[in-house]
């Protein structure tokens, strides 16, 4: 009997990578013509299943089974009605680069710290530590964006100046014509470009708020940190 009394039993190569905890599951090799899916949903996702097929010049049924592999082993994802999408295992291969131009600002973008530009300083800076961020939205009395304030320009006013404290926010922001900002539909990595560029730590996020004037009304739904996007690159570290 094997493995008995008096045999020495015999462990197979793959008996003993398991016992090890170096064993591995077999990679699955994909066909060419799954590859070739995989980099036409890469390239014009969302796109339907009728697509891919006459991309390839052939028929929805002939690629059905090449389309569910590719679901179960999360190279594509697919959502009802809208169509195919790269999957979490090719995102994580294609790299920070492909994610950050696919990933909208309005998917992770956070709440806006806002103050009316009435607000004093004193107020301000309190505000700025409370919900200890860097920059503060300041809006008008519309609520249309009016400016930002940094803790450096509060540093530059208060600095040898008690009474400065009692001031408005408007005598210190950056007004709104010189100020930077992203849509939500921006990508996160026009978004970081804009930040590197112009050397901020964070963007308002805002969309049209009025008609066509000289200087554009803007509503601010929402704000853009760095440490928002070091958060999305760690996470496809993490999953990767």
């Amino acid at each position: 009997m094997k493995g008995g009394i008096g045999h020495r039993y015999s462990f197979s190569l793959e008996e003993r990578l398991i016992i090890s905890g170096q064993w591995r599951e077999p990679a699955i090799e994909l066909t060419s013509r799954q590859l070739q899916i995989i980099d036409i949903v890469k390239k014009r996702a969302p796109i339907s299943g009728e697509q891919i097929a006459e991309s390839l010049n052939l028929s929805r049924p002939t690629i059905r089974n090449d389309l569910s592999i590719l679901v179960m082993l999360e190279y594509i994802d697919a959502k009802p009605k809208v169509g195919y999408f790269p999957g979490q295992r090719s995102v994580s291969r294609l790299g920070s680069s492909y994610l950050l131009k696919e990933t909208k600002v309005k998917d992770i973008q956070s709440i806006p710290v806002v103050i009316r530009e009435t607000t004093t300083i004193q107020d301000a800076v309190v505000t700025l530590f409370l919900q200890d961020v860097g920059t503060l939205i300041i809006c008008d009395g519309d609520g249309k964006l009016a400016g930002v304030a940094s803790r450096k320009d509060f540093l530059k006013v208060t600095l040898g100046n008690p009474g400065a404290v009692s001031m408005p926010v408007s005598m210190v922001m950056t007004r709104q014509t010189k100020v930077v900002t992203v849509s939500p539909e921006d990508t996160v990595l026009d978004a970081a470009h804009k930040m590197i560029f112009h050397e901020v730590d964070s963007l308002p996020v805002v969309v049209p708020g009025g008609a066509e004037e000289t200087v554009p009304r803007l509503d601010v739904v929402g704000r853009l940190t760095k440490t928002s996007i070091v958060k999305l690159l760690l996470d496809l570290e993490a999953k990767g």
